[in-house]
C-alpha cells in the first residue's frame, strides 16, 4: 500500500489515496532517516487498513489557527482570554511555524519548535512591556498548551490522525520564592502612603487578597459595613466582577458574553476597552470577611466619595464602584501601578509589584492559620489548592517543623517516654588479677598476647 524510495540525502514515503471528491493521489512524503520512513510506512498502512487514515491537507497552521479561532475560541473563551491567546498565536506561533502545512507537525517538529521558543525575543506591546528578553518557560508553557487545544480540535475535525503537541516534552518550569513585603513594610508603605487611593487598594489586596481586576471591579452594593456587621465582626465584601481591559477585537469576535459594562472610551477609536466583567474562573467569585479596620477605612471611603458625588451632581459618572476616579469613570491598572512605583521610590521601600500585595497576605494568612488551606484558598480564589502549595511550600515547610514541636510536646512529653535511653554497653568487664594469674602459669599465652598488641618506638 505505500513503499520507501531513496531520494538524494533522505527518504520519501509513497503511497495514493483518494481526495474528497474520491479521486485517486499520489503523496510523497519526506523523511530524513530510513528507519523514520519504516515508522512512517507502518502508520500510513495501519491508518488505511483500519479505516482511520486521513487525507493530507494543504491547509497552513494559520489558515487552520483562524478556523480553530473563528470556531472555537469564539465559543468557549472569554474576552481576556481571547485576547491572550490571539497575542500568542499572532505574536509566537504564526512567525515561527505559521506557513507549515498542519500535517506537517510532528512529534519532532514540536521539539524544535519549543527549542527556537525558548531563544525568542519577547513582544513589546502598546500595553505592556515584557520583563525578561526572551520567552519565559511559563509562557513557552501557555503557548504549547494553547496549540494542544489547538491539534485537538484538528484531531477532531478529522485534518490530523494523532496530536504531535499531546507529548511535547515542555521546559521544567521552576516557580521561584517570590520578592514580597512582610508585615512589617507594609505598615511602613501604609503610614508613607499619601494618596488615598492608593491607601485603599494596598488594604484591599493585602487584608482581602484580592487581585488588581477585582479591586477596580468592586461594587458598594457588594461591601457589607453596616454598623451591626461591624460589631457582630461580620462585615464582609462579595467579590463577582472585575474591571479588564479587553481588545476591540475581542469584544467584535465574542460580543457581551460574561460583560456586565463596556466604558465609554476618553479616546476616539481605541483598540482597547475598559469592561466590568465576570471574573476568569467560577472559584474567583467568593466572600471575604473584614477586618474591623479596614470596614471603618472603607466605611470613611465611601462617605468622602458621597460628598464628590453631592458636589459635582451630574457630571459624576456613578457606576457605584467603590475605587472610581473624582468624575466616576473606573480607575485604570496603569494608574495605581504609577501611584505604587512612586511611593516605593519617596519610601525607599525594596522594589515589588503591586500584585505582590496578594502574595504578602497568603503568606501572612497561612502562617496565622498555621498552613490551613482551604481557608486560605477561599480568600484568594485560587482554583486549585495545588498552586497554594506550589509557590508557598516554603511557608507550609515551616509549619511542618513547628508540628514536629508541637508532637514533641504533646506526645513525648509522657513520662514514661522521657526515660526511653538508648541501650548501655553490656560488655562483660574483665577480671584483670585473674588474667594476671594465667599469664603467669603460661608463658606462652604472655608470649601471643605481645605479639597481638601494637608496638610504639
Amino acid at each position: 500500500m505505500a513503499s520507501i524510495v531513496k531520494r538524494e540525502k533522505g527518504y520519501s514515503v509513497v503511497y495514493r489515496y483518494e481526495d474528497e471528491l474520491g479521486h485517486s493521489k499520489q503523496k510523497w512524503k519526506k523523511c530524513s532517516t530510513y528507519k523514520e520512513a519504516q515508522k512512517v510506512k507502518a502508520e500510513i498502512e495501519h491508518g488505511i487498513s483500519a479505516g482511520t487514515f486521513v487525507a493530507p491537507a494543504k491547509q497552513t497552521v494559520t489558515e487552520f489557527l483562524r478556523d480553530f479561532v473563528s470556531l472555537y475560541g469564539e465559543q468557549k473563551w472569554g474576552v481576556s482570554m481571547y485576547s491572550s491567546s490571539c497575542g500568542l498565536i499572532n505574536n509566537y506561533v504564526i512567525p515561527i511555524i505559521g506557513k507549515l502545512n498542519v500535517q506537517d507537525i510532528t512529534t519532532r517538529t514540536v521539539d524544535k519548535y519549543i527549542q527556537t521558543l525558548r531563544k525568542t525575543p519577547s513582544v513589546t506591546t502598546r500595553t505592556r512591556k515584557p520583563t525578561t528578553k526572551t520567552l519565559t518557560d511559563v509562557n513557552i508553557e501557555k503557548i504549547i498548551k494553547l496549540l494542544r487545544c489547538a491539534f485537538k480540535q484538528a484531531v477532531r475535525w478529522e485534518l490530523i490522525a494523532k496530536n504531535p503537541f499531546e507529548n511535547a516534552v515542555l521546559p521544567r518550569t521552576r516557580y521561584n520564592k517570590r520578592d514580597i513585603w512582610d508585615a512589617d513594610t507594609i505598615r511602613k508603605a501604609l503610614d508613607a502612603c499619601e494618596s488615598t487611593r492608593l491607601y485603599l487598594a494596598m488594604n484591599l489586596a493585602f487584608a482581602c487578597s484580592l487581585r488588581m481586576g477585582e479591586i477596580l471591579g468592586l461594587t458598594w452594593d457588594n461591601v457589607h459595613i453596616t454598623d451591626e456587621d461591624i460589631a457582630a465582626d461580620d462585615a464582609w465584601i462579595y467579590v463577582d466582577k472585575e474591571v479588564a481591559r479587553a481588545t476591540q477585537q475581542a469584544i467584535d469576535a465574542i460580543g457581551e458574553k460574561d460583560i456586565f459594562y463596556i466604558f465609554e472610551p476618553v479616546m476616539k477609536n481605541p483598540k482597547t476597552r475598559i469592561v466590568l466583567k465576570r471574573p476568569k474562573t467560577d472559584s474567583s467569585v467568593r466572600k471575604i470577611w473584614l477586618p474591623k479596620t479596614l470596614a471603618y477605612i472603607l466605611r470613611k471611603w465611601q462617605q468622602s466619595q458621597a460628598e464628590i458625588i453631592e458636589f459635582l451632581g451630574d457630571e459624576y459618572q456613578n457606576f457605584n464602584l467603590v475605587l472610581a476616579q473624582d468624575n466616576g469613570r473606573p480607575v485604570d491598572e496603569r494608574m495605581i501601578e504609577k501611584e505604587f512605583n512612586q511611593l516605593k521610590k519617596d519610601a525607599e521601600l525594596p522594589n515589588v509589584v503591586f500584585h505582590s500585595l496578594r502574595h504578602s497576605s497568603t503568606t501572612y494568612k497561612l502562617k496565622l492559620n498555621h498552613g490551613d488551606l482551604k481557608a486560605t484558598q477561599g480568600d484568594t480564589g485560587h482554583a486549585e489548592i495545588d498552586m497554594i502549595t506550589r509557590i508557598y511550600a516554603h511557608i507550609l515547610d515551616e509549619d511542618r517543623k513547628i508540628n514536629a514541636q508541637k508532637f514533641e510536646s504533646s506526645f513525648y512529653s509522657n513520662p514514661d517516654l522521657r526515660q526511653v535511653r538508648p541501650p548501655e554497653d553490656t560488655q562483660p568487664s574483665i577480671d584483670v588479677a585473674a588474667l594476671i594469674q594465667q599469664l603467669q602459669k603460661s608463658p606462652e599465652l604472655a608470649t601471643a598476647l605481645a605479639a597481638l598488641l601494637p608496638h610504639t618506638s
